[in-house]
């Protein structure tokens, strides 16, 4: 077992009652009064920040948050569980800071350690699983903001056998691997207060220093005589040998340019546990890896169903290590970077996967250029500024089997989740853990989006199969019919299906 990736309406605790946590009276004008610093944000951060602004001030919903729950058996100390919050957020500076809004642009505010406090309030009690979700999409949209302090919304849902927690942050605060994180070290701590027993000391890294490496390095990068300028010129080619666009998903979903539609969560099992580590072995037999082989098996469904004689994506990569001590960190530590390789009938899936991993190899190293430097150089480049503002599909892969939390009941009962907004693209979320490799997207929620992604995800199912089975696998022809029939559909389950149990099938509901 271990944390998965899911939809927050498919997590379905034990209802209960509520129990909130927000920042005491002395924290909250600690917070409000603190001077802004002159540490640097992140383009990313700054980026999703004006966004962020500009969509509530148009009245829409604030969706722009990520999240994460587990279950705990036990009845719950709330004094217990107040002070590991505390220590929680004192040991890390994203969650101590946020964001205010001027004529000068956004200013970072950090209130100290030892500021921090917070108290439970006991709320209602919720019957039903759908008021749970109802109370985290409330709490969420209102308080995993980080235009005030918290930027983050935490609380707990107990009942006879035992609690729930759960945690919200600001997409400018956390990212996917903080949220698998948080809640296990938040229970550890929590643990270490129960017995009494001396707490850890408190990490040395944090987001603040990253966030000046970060800058330091766009800065030195911005240079055409520095060593990063080969680098960035890569990103200029490659995005030329792909037609100055950012990547979309390759087939057409049915959106006009620049229309979106509500989002559709997609959770789909593509291995199981067994038939994932033999699909590794083939891999790494190849030359390749688990990830390497995920991005050969894409590219061979690209070409079939929608005719592409290239990969061309957006990988999400995680740049943790860009600082020492922030392996444990929260905030928001990605990189994003352009794969590309070709792709042509007949390949067979062992070369192809050589020939991803050789790209993937090429990835990391255009990601040790900034983003905002690399989108800079390719509006100098020629690239139309309408692509280069366009969302890309993404493709991030993590893990969950190495993470610190793993085997400990807060992180093997977790889930994670987004919030769910309106989108173009049909990003992929793909994950390995103990049980089985599997995918998650947020798709748009129309009905030829719906048939023609279940067709493309039932493919890239049928890959991976046939690889596992053969060894291996050859590119096939470009069928332009494929997308119109109904053959090879996953079957749509019942939403709020407990996670991790459709071995074999998709699962979507329709966000509101």
């Amino acid at each position: 077992m271990a944390v998965i990736i899911t939809a927050m309406g498919w997590w379905q605790p034990t209802p209960g009652e509520v129990v909130e946590w927000h920042p005491v009276r002395a924290t909250e004008a600690t917070a409000g009064s603190v001077c802004a610093d002159d540490g640097p944000i992140t383009f990313l951060q700054e980026n999703h920040l004006r966004s962020g602004h500009a969509a509530r001030a148009a009245g829409r919903a604030h969706s722009a948050y990520l999240g994460s729950g587990t279950e705990l058996d036990g009845e719950l100390d709330v004094a217990a569980m107040s002070m590991a919050l505390d220590e929680f957020v004192a040991r890390h500076d994203a969650l101590r800071t946020w964001f205010g809004h001027d004529g000068n642009g956004i200013r970072r505010h950090v209130i100290d350690p030892e500021a921090v406090a917070f108290e439970a309030v006991v709320g209602p009690g919720l019957d039903t699983a759908a008021d749970v979700t109802d109370h985290l999409a409330e709490r969420f949209a209102e308080e995993a903001i980080a235009d005030s302090f918290p930027g983050f919304a935490f609380g707990a849902i107990r009942h006879a056998d035992g609690f729930s927690l759960y945690i919200g942050c600001d997409h400018a605060i956390s990212d996917g691997a903080s949220q698998a994180l948080a809640l296990a070290e938040i229970v550890s701590i929590y643990e270490t207060v129960l017995a009494e027993a001396p707490g850890a000391p408190r990490p040395a890294g944090g987001f603040s220093s990253y966030a000046r490496v970060d800058a330091a390095v766009a800065a030195a990068a911005a240079d055409a005589d520095s060593s990063l300028a080969e680098v960035v010129r890569e990103w200029q080619n490659v995005f030329a040998a792909n037609g100055n666009r950012m990547p979309g998903f390759p087939i057409d979903l049915g959106l006009a340019p620049g229309e979106t539609a509500p989002v559709r969560p997609v959770e789909m099992t593509l291995l199981t546990a067994d038939d994932a580590d033999e699909f590794g072995r083939i891999c790494r037999a190849a030359g390749g890896n688990t990830l390497a082989g995920v991005y050969a098996a894409l590219a061979m469904v690209d070409h079939e169903l929608a005719g592409q004689e290239a990969y061309f994506g957006m990988s999400v990569l995680n740049t943790r290590g860009a600082v020492e001590d922030c392996d444990t960190a929260q905030g928001w530590f990605c990189a994003f970077a352009p794969v590309a390789f070709a792709v042509a009938r007949a390949t067979p899936f062992t070369e192809l996967v050589a020939d991803a991993r050789t790209a993937l190899a090429r990835t990391r190293t255009m990601a040790t250029v900034p983003v905002q430097t690399a989108l800079t150089a390719l509006v100098a480049g020629g690239m139309p500024v309408d692509e280069v503002v366009n969302a890309p599909n993404l493709l991030s892969y993590i893990d969950f089997r190495w993470f610190p939390g793993a085997g400990t009941a807060a992180y093997d009962r977790g889930v994670l989740f987004t919030g769910e907004g309106r989108t173009a693209n049909a990003s992929l979320w793909v994950n390995r853990d103990s049980d089985r490799l599997y995918l998650g997207s947020q798709t748009p929620d129309t009905p030829a989006a719906r048939h023609r992604l279940d067709i493309y995800f039932s493919r890239l199912r049928a890959v991976l199969a046939d690889v596992v089975a053969g060894g291996d696998r050859r590119v096939g022809p470009f069928d332009p019919s494929a997308l119109d029939s109904t053959a090879g559909t996953a079957p749509e389950p019942t939403a709020g299906t407990a996670p991790g149990t459709t071995a074999g099938t998709a699962r979507a509901v329709s966000a509101a």
